[in-house]
């Protein structure tokens, strides 16, 4: 059965969304990150600086639809995961066809959507598996797969081919940079998640000159309710986060409810504030993260989840702090960040690498940060890097 078209807002107008008198109450502070009088106030945010001339109404819609489209794929191959859906790289991580399939859909979106605009596309994956006698079935599946989202959402007549499908995947070669606009993508981000049948995301992002100025996160199997059990837990599964510079983070379902405004955890006290981590230790040091936790006095045990869903659920404060410290020798890429990057900052909250530095996302396809990556509210950021710069000496001396 075909599922509930998801709502898109065309030209999005978010000050008619409305919010709760909580949210409202909590503005006062987190507009100190935009630039205009009233609701959009000035910025402390990285994103601020940037012009506020073009408002990126339509590349958020696009935005919007083009990940919510891909998250119903993947919905899809996951329900029903046949063993050619599942192949391995040369660098043998797990790539699935919903992640191929993910990345050659918001390709042709974007591009149906913004005709008008010089396309760039900076992407985790690229064709070479696929056209090699190995691949054949693989990309057949995707091929299939792609069609049938389109030909179920009804948006567009066209059926794809198997080069057109490999040439949408491979438009994703960009190196980004400095100049000009590039759109960041992870199709699945967490893929051993979406192994699993636990959390992953689609993460899409638009570097404007080198700044990220708007995100959209699809989180199938994130709860709509906070995982921190505040919330009622029957209001279902998969959310879908965006953000504008300047214009905040809002949530809906996948499934087009309205948009409602969220803000990350208002919490002061490091005690009483739960953190995130990834979930797979390979991923980052768990044993630098419960030395900081410690020494901020954290009580909760970590919440271990794949992805950037991580950064859905700080924005909305199902948990304070996320802190991440991948092993020497890894290094960030730019499509693991950028869209979770904006959706917690947006929300009220501040992103920074080990040292306090804000990530840079003009240097190409990767990030050049100090060790890791911090995450939480303004209050607690100070607290955070103290703890941080204490363990890594430590860290440092012990060896």
């Amino acid at each position: 059965m075909e599922s509930k078209r998801p709502l898109y807002i065309a030209d999005a107008d978010f000050d008619s969304i409305p919010e709760t008198a909580e949210e409202g109450a909590g503005r006062e502070g987190n507009n100190r990150r935009s630039g205009q009088e009233g609701r959009h106030q000035t910025s402390s945010s990285p994103f601020a600086a940037l012009s506020t001339m073009s408002t990126y109404d339509q590349e958020l819609a696009a935005a919007r639809k083009a990940a919510s489209l891909a998250a119903r794929l993947c919905q899809k191959v996951q329900r029903a995961l046949l063993q050619s859906d599942v192949q391995s790289k040369s660098d043998k991580t797990p790539v699935t066809v919903a992640d191929y399939g993910s990345q050659a859909l918001v390709s042709f979106i974007l591009q149906r959507e913004l005709p008008s605009e010089n396309f760039s596309l900076v992407a985790e994956e690229d064709s070479g598996d696929l056209r090699t006698a190995s691949g054949t079935e693989t990309l057949r599946r995707i091929t299939e797969v792609v069609n049938e989202t389109l030909a179920n959402d009804g948006s567009y007549s066209s059926t794809l081919s198997a080069e057109d499908i490999l040439a949408a995947i491979d438009s994703g070669k960009s190196e980004g940079g400095p100049v000009g606009r590039h759109w960041v993508l992870d199709p699945i981000d967490g893929t051993k998640g979406f192994l699993r049948g636990d959390q992953y995301a689609i993460a899409l992002g638009l570097l404007d000159e080198g700044k990220v100025v708007l995100g959209v996160l699809a989180c199938p199997n994130l709860p709509l309710a906070s995982i921190a059990g505040k919330e009622d837990s029957n209001k279902g599964v998969g959310c879908l986060f965006f953000a504008k510079i300047g214009s905040g983070t809002y949530m809906q379902s996948l499934d087009g409810s309205s948009p409602v405004k969220v803000n990350v955890s208002a919490t002061e006290n490091t005690e009483d504030a739960s953190f995130f981590e990834s979930y797979e230790a390979a991923h980052s040091m768990h044993d630098l993260t419960s030395s900081i936790a410690k020494k901020l006095g954290v009580k909760a045990p970590p919440v271990r989840m794949d992805s950037q869903a991580k950064y859905g659920a700080l924005s909305r404060g199902d948990g304070a702090i996320y802190m991440r410290f991948p092993h020497k020798g890894y290094r960030e890429k730019i499509w693991d960040h950028a869209a979770g990057c904006i959706v917690v900052t947006e929300a009220g909250g501040v992103v920074t690498d080990a040292s306090g530095q804000p990530l840079d996302f003009s240097k190409g396809r990767h990030l050049n940060l100090d060790t890791g990556i911090v995450v939480t509210n303004q209050k607690l950021m100070p607290l955070l890097l103290k703890a941080v710069r204490e363990s890594l000496e430590e860290q440092v001396s012990s060896l």
